[in-house]
Parts: structure tokens; C-alpha cells; sequence
């Protein structure tokens, strides 16, 4: 089960509550005025019991668990330091640890494994999961077996038909005829206070049912560029992953997935992937294809409060151009780093409606309008879209490496640009050099910016986690190759009546990234 930690803060309000009408008598009523809605018994067609629901549906739902093999470094038996002490004098060093070794002398094969849930699709065997119910647990681990059980407790050894990371889906088959199945339904036309049913190995205890209704819809946990799920209140555990989640008709209307919880446990917080989302990708893997994804090439960042005052705009609306990929859909359409993209084909981009989710769902090879802000002007370009790159191709592209501890760069006597960027960012810069990118380990030593020499830890850049070492490569869009032009962006800033000003900053050989800073008050 995948798990998002989060903490929940509980605010208790007491009080008298009072009604304010607004607008002409009758224009408006409460939304839960009486009589507006039918009393809580079951409509026609519902159940007063979910018992005749998971009769029939838990026949087809499955656990899935998993043999391993894991390469771990081998354990010794005696302190550190007696390996130096056997070799010195030329005897042999004795064997510790545990298990039988495998290859060399250094590792040893431990066995371990997963378990999940899964729903059978059809009469012939094709089963549906989580992809992270059937991957390696971890790195150097390898799926060495795949089990399926049903709920009459017969065993059968499953093969993987294909899997998905980007949506966390795989298909599995099983060699056995005539068996009990269950079908997709339509899940957009979910409405949250629906009932649900999820049907699930928690825990590894075999078929456990349990209702609740749907919380939310569309609901973006960032676990993944393509977060759409389905929020509900029906208990969902370690073990669940994989299993199906029903309407009340027995329709499967989401893929169980994950859960929020500071303890591990259920607190009420799960979520689907959606049938919608699932059945094109559980169909592609049945026709032995990979699954196609529109892409236009571009990094994106998140609008949080900062970068959103910095560009003047709202913080929910939209998604920020991080970076674009040189010679891509973006690239040709003339998209540009620092575009805000607020709008594909017509649908506004979200928190529940992201830019990466929408691209996804274009045709490949389609003409798409991409509606975008640049410097406070809205326009739109229209752009070709093609197909996403697998994960290994796209981690090439993005060039992304681990963030390493920079060397401080030489101190200097201030000038009095330096000054003023100390006053207005909280910050210190001087001019980037070769000689300071070679000290800072920079591929490209003849990059272009402002390096910050010192931070002031009371300044909204501290705050924001400006470090020594970071890169200015812009300043609301403005070059900022010395203090002075630094200075000069400020004074644009402020003679706008901004409180905030947007840098681009580079960390090491990552990619740029935005930041909001205010600006200090004079």
C-alpha cells in the first residue's frame, strides 16, 4: 500500500451561529433547507444490506502475493575491525552472517515478499493489480514468483501479462477456465456521497469488505504526474493495494491504491485510481501494447503562494514553466521558461486538474491550443502533441542529479549593488565567474548569473531555503549576469508596486527552479 504521511490539524469552533440572507427574498434558499433533500432511507434499487453486494462480487476478487530474492551485503559475526586482524597475519578471514551465500563473498540471498489484492476481468484469468504489489520490494530484489489465491483458497502460479508505473497499474493471467469476473463501470459519473464497497486482503487476512461513500473526486496527492483519485471513507489498509472498489450496482469504479495516515493504520483517508483512468491502460497491457501518453516537453513547478505573488496571479490557477526541452512540442510552439500554462484544449488547469494530467489525455499526434500568461498578458499558442518517453529516456532528458554540499565562494569587498541586493533580498551575490563554477562543480562554466555569497537567516530568502552557493540566473524574468542588473530587476520591482520578485534559481547541475521573495520593506 502506498502510504502519504500526513499531519492533521483539528480546529474546534464554539459558538452561536447566525444566517445571513443576501440578495432579494427567495433568490436563494439554504443548500440543506428542509425538504430540499430526500430523507437518508435508501432510493429504489438500493440495498438495506451490502451482504447480497459482496456475495456476489467477492468470488472475483483475489490476493496477490509475491516470492523474492534480495542481494544484501553479508552480515559478520565478530567486531569491526577483525577482518584487518586475520589478514595481517595471512589467515583466512572466518565466514559470518547469515543464509547461504550466492556469488560473491560479500552478499548473501535473502527471501521475502509482498502481498496485495487483485479482481479477475475475465472468465480465461486476466487479473488486475497495483504495479507496486508486484515490483521488486526494493533495489537489488527480484520478483522470483507471482501467487494468486482465490477466495475458495485455490492457489494458481500467475505470469505478468505487462505493467504501468506512470499509473501504478500491471496485469496478471492465470491458466484456468470458467472463472468468476467482474467488469469496470463508468466513474464519471461518481458523485461524491456516493456509497461505496471495497473488497480487499488487508493485512493478509483473506476477502474483508468494508463501506464507506466517496469523500472527494479528482484528488491530487502527489504521488505521481497523473494523481486524479478517488477519496473515500471505507477502510483500506496495507494489503488493500490492488483490490476493487464497487458502486452500489457492483460496478468497479476504482482500483484501490493508497492511503494517508500518520500511523500506519486506516484513518478514514483512502484513495482509487479511477475506472475512467484504469480501463484504457488495463486494456493496452491486454493487447500487449505500451500505454501512449501525450507530452509536450516542458518541467513544471507548482504555483505556491510565493511564486503566485511574484507573478501576480492566482495561486490555484495554472502551472509554472520550469524548463523546456530543446526542440520539443513546447519548444517549436514557442512556449517559453517562466510561462504560466493555464489552460489545454479548452480545460483549465488545477490543482485537481493538472497540466501533466490533461497533456496525457491528448491524442498523440494531435493539435492542441495551450492557453498561457506571459508577463501578465494571457495569449495562446497551438502546438503538436507527441508521445511521453519511457521513465529511463525522460531521467536522461531532465538531467537531474543528487544535490551536493557547494563550496563557499570567495569572499570579496562589497560594492554597492552588492549592498543593495543584501537590503532588498536578503541576500548577498557577486558576479559568477569560471573560476566560481569551477569551484562549484558546474558542468557549464561559462553559465550566466549572480551567485549568492551569504544569506540573512531573518529574510523571507532564508526562509523560502536560499543557500550560499545558489545560482540567480534571472530576476522577474530579467538576466541577472552581474549585481548591478540583480539591483536594476529589484528597482523594476519595486517601481511596479510589486511586494515580491520572481528568481530563477539553479542549484548545482539541477534544474532551475522558481522562487517568490518578498522584498523587504525600506
Amino acid at each position: 500500500m502506498r502510504y502519504v504521511y500526513g499531519i492533521t490539524a483539528a480546529m474546534l469552533l464554539g459558538g452561536a451561529a447566525a444566517t445571513l440572507t443576501i440578495g432579494p427574498v427567495g433568490a436563494q434558499t439554504a443548500q440543506n433547507e428542509p425538504g430540499a433533500i430526500a430523507p437518508a432511507a435508501p432510493r429504489a434499487g438500493a440495498p438495506m444490506s451490502f451482504a447480497d453486494l459482496a456475495d456476489r462480487l467477492a468470488p472475483a476478487v483475489v490476493n496477490i502475493s509475491t516470492r523474492q530474492s534480495i542481494q544484501v551485503s553479508r552480515q559478520r559475526n565478530f567486531p569491526p575491525g577483525f577482518e584487518e586482524f586475520f589478514r595481517r597475519f595471512g589467515a583466512p578471514v572466518p565466514e559470518g552472517g547469515q543464509g547461504q551465500g550466492q556469488g560473491n563473498d560479500n552478499t548473501v540471498t535473502q527471501r521475502g515478499g509482498s502481498l496485495g489484492s487483485g479482481f479477475i476481468i475475465s472468465e480465461d484469468g486476466y487479473v488486475v493489480t497495483n504495479n507496486h504489489v508486484i515490483a521488486p520490494a526494493r533495489t537489488g530484489a527480484t520478483v522470483d514468483e507471482i501467487t494468486v489465491t482465490l477466495s475458495d483458497r485455490r492457489e494458481f502460479r500467475a505470469r505478468l501479462i505487462g505493467r504501468d508505473t506512470a499509473s501504478d497499474l500491471a496485469l496478471l493471467k492465470i491458466d484456468e477456465e470458467g472463472l468468476p469476473f467482474v467488469r469496470f463501470g463508468d466513474s464519471t459519473r461518481t458523485r461524491v456521497g456516493d456509497w461505496v464497497v471495497a473488497i480487499g486482503n488487508p493485512f493478509g487476512l483473506g476477502g474483508t469488505v468494508t463501506a464507506g461513500i466517496v469523500s472527494a473526486l479528482h484528488r491530487n496527492i502527489g504521488a505521481g504526474a497523473y494523481d486524479r483519485y478517488i477519496q473515500t471513507d471505507a477502510s483500506i489498509n496495507t494489503g488493500n493495494s490492488g483490490g476493487p472498489m464497487f458502486d452500489i450496482a457492483g460496478n468497479v469504479i476504482g482500483i484501490n491504491t493508497a492511503l494517508i495516515s500518520p500511523t500506519g493504520g486506516n484513518v478514514g483517508i483512502g484513495f482509487a485510481i479511477p475506472a475512467e483512468q484504469a480501463r484504457p491502460v488495463i486494456e493496452a497491457l491486454r493487447r500487449g501494447e505500451s500505454v501512449k501518453r501525450g507530452y509536450i516537453g516542458v518541467s513544471l513547478q507548482q504555483l505556491d503562494e510565493g511564486v503566485a505573488a511574484a507573478l501576480g496571479i492566482p495561486k490555484n490557477r495554472g502551472e509554472l514553466i520550469r524548463s523546456v526541452t530543446a526542440g520539443g512540442p513546447a519548444a517549436r510552439a514557442g512556449i517559453q521558461q517562466g510561462d504560466v500554462v493555464v489552460a489545454v484544449n479548452g480545460k483549465e488547469v488545477t490543482p485537481d486538474q493538472s497540466l501533466s494530467w490533461l497533456v496525457a489525455q491528448q491524442p498523440v499526434g494531435s493539435r492542441v491550443p495551450i492557453d498561457l500568461v506571459r508577463n501578465g498578458n494571457r495569449q495562446r499558442v497551438t502546438l503538436q502533441v507527441a508521445e511521453r518517453p519511457s521513465d529511463e529516456e525522460l531521467a536522461k532528458i531532465a538531467g537531474v542529479e543528487d544535490e551536493q554540499e557547494v563550496s563557499e565562494p570567495p569572499a570579496e569587498e562589497q560594492s554597492s549593488s552588492q549592498k543593495s541586493a543584501r537590503e532588498s533580498l536578503g541576500v548577498t551575490v557577486q558576479t559568477l565567474t569560471p573560476e566560481i563554477a569551477r569551484s562549484l562543480r558546474l558542468r557549464d562554466v561559462n553559465l550566466k548569473g549572480v551567485v549568492v555569497a551569504a544569506v540573512d537567516a531573518s529574510s523571507d530568502a532564508g526562509a523560502q531555503g536560499v543557500r550560499v552557493g545558489d545560482i540567480i540566473l534571472s530576476i522577474d524574468r530579467r538576466p541577472t549576469r552581474t549585481p548591478e542588473e540583480a539591483v536594476a530587476a529589484v528597482n523594476a520591482a519595486r517601481s511596479s508596486n510589486r511586494e515580491s520578485a520572481l528568481l530563477l534559481l539553479q542549484r548545482g547541475n539541477n534544474q532551475p527552479l522558481y522562487v517568490g521573495i518578498k522584498l523587504t520593506k525600506r
